[in-house]
């Protein structure tokens, strides 16, 4: 696997036109490094392999994949991070420390100065990169997205069996960690502000959340298809199923970010409904 990733990722640089030193400095990635990992001598992180598809523009499941089919939906175009020419990093910075500061203090509490301080810039690069904090939560959002979905297609790539998949797939969505806790919490902010859009010219926040949910409910039922498939999951209504088991992990994803459930909890009730609702009752 590691060889058939490097061969890609060989193949992807050479697409930019640019040397492997070249490539190297643009995605911040030692030269040595980047080395070894073509030389097959070291695996490439999933933060590497993000960085180089952004770079060669080569969609990150097909550097992890190949030909093989997608273990997880690739995000619509809406919910896609904008790409912009960034030369010095700031709005990168920007970004970086808006997604931190919503996270941790809340929307409403974070001010454009707030943002522009922490990323060590002003507040007028912050305008110039996003035109007020809806665009900020927005793009926080698209974030959150793209690292759910590089985190999946990288963990994911290597297992074939459906139910080991599918637990591997819960567990990537636990609120625990100094990522995905402030992802839930970006994305309970984003339930709430969608809840409150009243004008047609807050529709679009809703429209946003709705294309990322449904990428990740896609990613649930690819997953419980291919267990039918195999024989392992229980046939039937599977798109039933997967709004069951992502209402279910979002109920219970809040009860742990308010501490209403311990995440011990969470992974009881998670494993007891595939165990008793979607996986077959006469495996061996």
């Amino acid at each position: 696997m590691t060889d058939a990733i490097a061969q890609r990722v060989r193949r992807a640089i050479g697409r930019t036109g640019e040397t492997r030193r070249e490539f190297a400095a643009a995605i911040g990635l030692d030269e040595t490094k980047l080395s070894k990992s073509l030389a097959g001598r070291r695996r490439f992180t999933t933060d590497e392999l993000a960085a180089i598809s952004r770079r060669s523009e080569v969609p990150l499941a097909d550097l992890v994949h190949g030909e093989r089919p997608a273990v997880t939906a690739t995000p619509a175009p809406s919910i896609t991070p904008t790409r912009a020419d960034d030369p010095d990093g700031a709005r990168k910075r920007i970004l970086d420390a808006a997604w931190t500061l919503i996270a941790r203090r809340g929307y409403h509490q974070v001010r454009v100065a707030d943002v522009a301080a922490a990323a060590g810039t002003s507040s007028a690069a912050v305008h110039y990169h996003f035109p007020g904090k809806d665009a900020l939560l927005g793009e926080a959002l698209r974030h959150n997205v793209e690292l759910a979905f590089d985190r999946q297609s990288a963990a994911l790539a290597d297992l074939a069996d459906p139910h080991a998949r599918l637990l591997r797939l819960l567990e990537l969505q636990m609120p625990e960690g100094p990522v995905l806790e402030p992802e839930w919490s970006i994305w309970m902010q984003v339930w709430v502000e969608a809840v409150l859009d009243t004008t047609p010219d807050e529709q679009p926040r809703r429209e946003l959340y709705r294309a990322a949910q449904d990428r990740w409910f896609r990613t649930v039922l690819m997953t419980l298809t291919d267990g039918v498939t195999a024989g392992v999951f229980r046939p039937g209504d599977q798109e039933l199923r997967a709004r069951q088991l992502t209402a279910l992990v979002d109920g219970l994803g809040v009860g742990v970010m308010t501490r209403a459930a311990t995440r011990a909890e969470m992974r009881a009730a998670l494993h007891d409904f595939v165990d008793h609702t979607i996986r077959r009752g006469d495996r061996p």
